[in-house]
């Protein structure tokens, strides 16, 4: 299979989504520091970049997020070149697969916010190279995990609040607030 690599900018200018045409994994993986991609041998081979500051994965692209010092147009050329390498050589994104279930936990209320974030927010997310995670229902407040090029972007609080928020006080009057976790 010949491996084609693009890339679609995010609304984070930190990162950038490298797209291909193949399924890497099922599910998402965040590797947000050197130190947490031990098991990953693709995100580890990213973090030899000395400008790699962050590593996502999702279905068929790997969202990389580069130190401040650098930029996209002279590092971009070097990271479509390994990622194709990287996927041609069928280098792994986990040494174990995880399951990919969808298992939902907690009240009818708690369920109903999960299956929410999973059918609507998830795939708009991952739109742009991130990720969300439920943590926890409380009083009304749910709070959510943002990762990948959603860590850390500039327009993740008007995501936050004028997206998820709204989607979620509309589809379920129990909630008032929505907030994101810090990592």
């Amino acid at each position: 299979m010949n491996i084609n690599v693009y890339t679609e900018s995010t609304p984070n200018p930190a990162t950038m989504k490298f797209i291909v045409n193949k399924l890497l994994i099922n599910g998402s993986v965040d590797y947000p520091t050197k130190e947490s991609a031990e098991k990953s041998p693709f995100a580890k081979e990213l973090y030899k970049f000395s400008f790699v500051n962050g590593v996502f994965f999702a279905s068929n692209f790997v969202t990389i997020t580069k130190t401040d010092g650098s930029d996209w147009a002279d590092v971009e050329p070097i990271m479509k070149e390994f990622v194709k390498g990287a996927v041609e050589s069928e280098l792994k994104v986990q040494l174990e697969e995880e399951a990919a279930d969808v298992n939902f936990e907690g009240s009818e209320t708690e369920v109903k916010i999960q299956q929410i974030l999973h059918d609507y927010v998830r795939p708009a997310v991952e739109q742009d190279g991130g990720a969300i995670s439920y943590r926890s229902f409380n009083e009304g407040v749910v709070t959510v995990e943002l990762r990948g090029s959603c860590s850390g972007c500039p327009s993740s609080t008007v995501t936050l609040k004028a997206g998820i928020e709204n989607l979620l006080k509309r589809m379920v009057p129990e909630v008032t607030e929505v907030v994101s976790e810090a990592l």
